[in-house]
């Protein structure tokens, strides 16, 4: 399947979402406030801006970025903006949180959600996270939520992260990875496309890639039960990796 067939399959998913037409693929049975208490989110963390919250992702990298005020932080794929109101309550006003998503849908719902809540430290940018709309070391944290592995070109959206933050600087990421391949009529099927499995890599394929574009890795955590919570068996499991620069 063509780069630009994925991106669009993923797009025109995550439209759908934000307009409330859709849900996340392996969400289940579930609401979307049971899936993110699963994930790792605390009841506080739901009721800072409930709007933001679309039972997506497969961890929650904000609590493990050790965030300081004063922080610059962006996050890959912000969606609705959850992640990004819990990081931009961490920098406070001297910070910043810079968010970005290729789907407008997403990004006009966390521009109003920001608008709602009040918070001015946040900035939403559509843009595509294999070239980034942000400036060269110039960012302290980067965080994601079950992005990268919807980007068609992994390795550049790696040699990205590199290129935007500060020396010093570290990316912590949750996402998806296989533990196995996974057969071709899996590999293109479009709803385990966009939901985050058909377009994952292997565990060893992630962590080298993240290793070539000069970033230094570090397994955070490894949960195999999402599997069966969430994907009915597959082989995958949910890792969060903390990258420095």
């Amino acid at each position: 399947m063509k780069n630009e067939q994925v991106k669009r399959i993923v797009k025109e998913k995550y439209s759908k979402i934000a307009s409330g037409k859709s849900c996340c693929c392996g969400s289940g049975s579930m609401t979307n406030e049971q899936t993110s208490r699963m994930l790792g989110y605390s009841d506080s963390d739901l009721k800072i801006v409930p709007e933001a919250n679309l039972g997506l992702g497969c961890g929650n990298p904000v609590a493990l970025a050790s965030i300081k005020p004063g922080d610059i932080v962006l996050d890959l794929g912000s969606g609705a903006g959850i992640d990004c109101f819990l990081a931009a309550r961490k920098t406070g006003s001297s910070g910043k949180v810079i968010g970005i998503d290729m789907t407008e849908e997403m990004v006009k719902k966390a521009r109003e959600n920001a608008k709602k809540y009040g918070f001015r430290n946040v900035d939403f940018r559509l843009g595509d996270i294999e070239d980034l709309p942000v400036e060269d070391n110039s960012i302290d944290v980067i965080i994601s939520n079950c992005v990268i592995n919807l980007a068609p070109d992994k390795s550049r959206v790696f040699r990205e992260a590199f290129r935007v933050l500060k020396k010093g600087g570290r990316m912590y990421v949750s996402d998806i990875v296989l533990l196995k391949e996974l057969p071709p009529e899996k590999r293109n099927d479009k709803e385990l496309l966009a939901g985050c499995v058909a377009g994952a890599l292997l565990k060893q394929d992630y962590l080298k890639k993240i290793r070539q574009s000069g970033l230094k890795p570090r397994i955070i955590s490894e949960d195999r039960t999402l599997s069966k919570k969430q994907y009915l068996g597959l082989p995958i499991e949910s890792i969060r990796i903390e990258a420095r620069k």
